[in-house]
């Protein structure tokens, strides 16, 4: 299935019951925004996916700020949401499409092929002049069996193990990427090796993704390599992961502790505007 959908598809889609809407609105500077939101008005039939609780698992001294919920965990999720091999799962977000990349992530390493996010967001389903609702749906539970994909994660041994051929991009700000400023972890600056590919510049004035031919030409200098993403917690790099998908890329792999849980441990950290300008040890 093709990594994003329009507001018109999902319109059309509403009434299907093999479709599952999943707002996936999150504020990391506000843990509740997201579900407050939700509750004031929604995609009509939409189900709340929050990320701490629902997309995200238990935080330990390693792992990052969201390591991944157990497989177990998620497929009991999903099926409480009456998701079964036989539905669509499209999700959305307001921020950039990263929280509900993450669910689309999510399934698709679980196994599940048939997810999207809807292109823009709520901002675009809104701007399309569409229906919303402050009504809270009952699902009605089917079985997920997950089918887990190890091959799409790397963790931070098969980061740094990485093969030659293997490019590193950092998805974070270029101000982070950088070490000049660092909000949220306990070091700045990078993994050393990696390059800075800010995932908000997949992305037009609009928040919808840029047309195929501009993020194939973003991505052509690693056409002939094999790729890992990461960024502070998993979560915005996904919004690359949608990017690279949609260019046709669809091998990507994430690390998902990412520099929250490389930060966490006595490792070199790189700073400067070029991969490996400052190591600090």
């Amino acid at each position: 299935m093709q990594a994003l959908v329009t507001p018109q598809w999902l319109k059309d889609h509403l009434d299907d019951e093999n479709v599952v809407i999943a707002d996936c609105r999150f504020a990391l500077s506000a843990a509740e925004a997201g579900a407050e939101d939700y509750r004031v008005d929604h995609i009509p039939g939409a189900l709340y996916f929050d990320l701490n609780r629902d997309l995200s698992g238990h935080k330990s001294e390693h792992g990052g700020r969201h390591p991944l919920p157990d497989p177990a965990k998620l497929a009991s999720l999903f099926s409480q949401a009456g998701i079964d091999e036989n539905v669509t799962v499209i999700a959305y977000d307001d921020q950039e499409m990263a929280m509900a990349g993450r669910l689309w992530w999510l399934l698709r390493y679980l196994g599940h092929d048939k997810v999207a996010v809807l292109d823009g967001g709520y901002a675009a389903w809104k701007q399309a002049g569409f229906a919303s609702t402050a009504d809270v749906p009952t699902p009605k539970p089917r079985t997920f069996t997950p089918n887990v994909r190890q091959d799409m994660l790397v963790d931070i041994q098969g980061v740094r193990e990485r093969s030659e051929q293997t490019v590193l991009l950092d998805s974070r700000a270029a101000e982070r990427y950088r070490g000049e400023v660092e909000p949220l972890d306990p070091k700045a600056g990078h993994i050393p090796g990696a390059l800075s590919f800010f995932y908000k510049e997949n992305l037009a004035a609009d928040l919808t993704m840029l047309p195929v031919e501009k993020l194939q030409a973003r991505i052509a200098d690693f056409a002939k390599q094999d790729i890992i993403v990461y960024c502070g917690s998993g979560v915005t790099a996904c919004t690359n992961l949608l990017a690279f998908h949609a260019a046709g890329r669809t091998d990507v792999k994430l690390y998902a502790g990412s520099w929250s849980d490389w930060s966490s441990y006595d490792l070199p950290v790189a700073k400067g505007p070029t991969p490996a300008e400052v190591i600090e040890e």
